[in-house]
């Protein structure tokens, strides 16, 4: 392909790659913030009753903030380039191409990390004495505490059994969120994975023939 169709293409996928990155980091940014407010409720924050790996907000600064920074030089570029001739789009494309790699470092971050959150479970006021080690009520991770399970085998048992969901007493409805929450993120965090690597082989080939379409 000619260097002005390479130019063309490599233009439209920034505007669609951009606002897509966009709307994904916003929406890891949420998530991770609804996990620190389970059910809804503002007291378990305050009380310091948050999961460790909820604790940690994959969501906010790896598939969040990065990807946002990425995301917003992407569009700009992308926008600003329609039907130009000449606006520096071979240093902008190299820029985005490196925010892009930065963006998919902390997707890739954002992904594993809810994989452990979603593996050893939310913290949670649960009954002790359903479990072999303990006795009476106590703040802790029941999934996590479970026996000498391995953490695959321990993840599997209470994610495909929702009867067990029913050990945690607080907050109400606690596991299903950290699930549902957990597993979104996994999701957003793939999905960017996916474009921030599309980005960057668009990037350089960006480097290579620039990205204006007016050429």
């Amino acid at each position: 392909p000619s260097p002005c169709r390479v130019a063309m293409c490599v233009g439209k996928c920034s505007r669609i790659v951009g606002p897509c990155l966009l709307v994904l980091g916003t929406l890891s940014v949420a998530a991770n913030i609804l996990l620190l407010f389970p059910g809804g409720a503002f007291k378990y924050l305050v009380e310091g009753h948050i999961s460790k790996d909820v604790k940690v907000m994959p969501g906010v600064w790896g598939g969040g903030i990065t990807v946002l920074l990425a995301a917003a030089h992407i569009t700009a570029v992308g926008w600003r380039c329609a039907g130009c001739s000449d606006c520096g789009t071979r240093c902008n494309a190299f820029i985005s191409a490196v925010l892009s790699k930065l963006a998919l470092l902390g997707a890739a971050a954002c992904f594993v990390l809810s994989g452990v959150g979603l593996t050893n479970g939310p913290l949670c006021f649960y009954n002790a004495s359903e479990h072999s080690r303990g006795h009476g009520t106590l703040w802790g991770y029941p999934f996590l505490d479970a026996g000498s399970q391995e953490p695959d085998a321990r993840a599997e048992n209470y994610l495909y059994d929702r009867r067990t969901w029913s050990i945690c007493l607080e907050p109400a409805g606690v596991v299903a969120w950290n699930v549902v929450l957990f597993s979104l993120l996994l999701l957003i965090s793939a999905a960017e994975m996916v474009l921030a690597s599309l980005q960057i082989l668009n990037g350089c080939l960006g480097c290579l023939c620039g990205f204006c379409e007016g050429k």
